[in-house]
């Protein structure tokens, strides 16, 4: 199934790059392309993309806000695609709000090709996607936040299983399907079953929101092995 991508970025020449790039893929096609985020919220209505790649810092109104309107529309829209951040460096201090407001990722505006196209694809799929940089300032942002009470040994949020939970805590750690699955000692097939799972009980869109659960709930905290 063809998976159509909207571009939204102030810089035409970045729109140019991304959507030669993109539409030379065979399961990629760009329906569209938009200057500013007040654009994107538009078009985004529109063409009913399935992935919108969102710069941060644009006129008129920023990527953050774009994607929120995006993501949480007005009654009578219906269609939510998913929303891929593009960030540089200087600008993390939106990482935090962008993922509570549903974003699924972000993507540095400097990777490579090729990470840009399997962005697209994983992002596509419902899985989330962070940059480990970006991981890494996200946990520091939660690291210099007031301590959220911490839950009890008994009490498991949203009615996971102990196994659940444990999964749950593994996202929230970084790790990836298969790094679960060899943690747990467990069929990659059978960790994709028990994500799903956590995600449905918690009504979480996407690993990233469960990150953000994670720590907000104190299940995990930073510095923690």
């Amino acid at each position: 199934m063809t998976i159509k991508v909207i571009i939204v970025d102030d810089q035409a020449m970045v729109r140019a790059g991304f959507a030669a790039l993109l539409a030379a893929q065979s399961d990629i096609d760009v329906v569209g392309d938009a200057a500013d985020g007040r654009q994107g919220v538009a078009l985004s209505r529109s063409a009913h993309p399935d992935v919108v790649l969102m710069d941060v810092r644009m006129p008129e109104m920023d990527g953050l806000e774009a994607a929120r309107q995006i993501l949480d529309p007005p009654r009578g829209v219906v269609h939510r695609p998913k929303v891929l951040m593009l960030t540089t460096f200087d600008v993390d201090d939106y990482v935090y709000e962008a993922l509570r407001a549903g974003a699924s990722g972000f993507l540095l505006k400097d990777a490579p090709p090729a990470d840009l196209i399997s962005a697209v694809r994983v992002v596509a799929a419902g899985e989330a996607l962070l940059a480990p940089s970006v991981t890494r300032r996200l946990i520091a942002d939660f690291a210099k936040r007031p301590a959220p009470r911490r839950r009890s040994g008994t009490a498991r949020p949203g009615g996971l299983t102990p196994r659940e939970t444990e999964v749950l805590e593994l996202i929230a750690r970084g790790l990836s399907n298969q790094e679960i699955a060899d943690r747990l000692v467990l069929a990659e097939q059978t960790v994709k079953t028990h994500v799903g799972r956590v995600l449905g009980k918690l009504s979480l869109r996407d690993r990233a929101q469960a990150v953000i659960f994670a720590y907000e709930s104190g299940l995990v905290t930073p510095g923690e092995g």
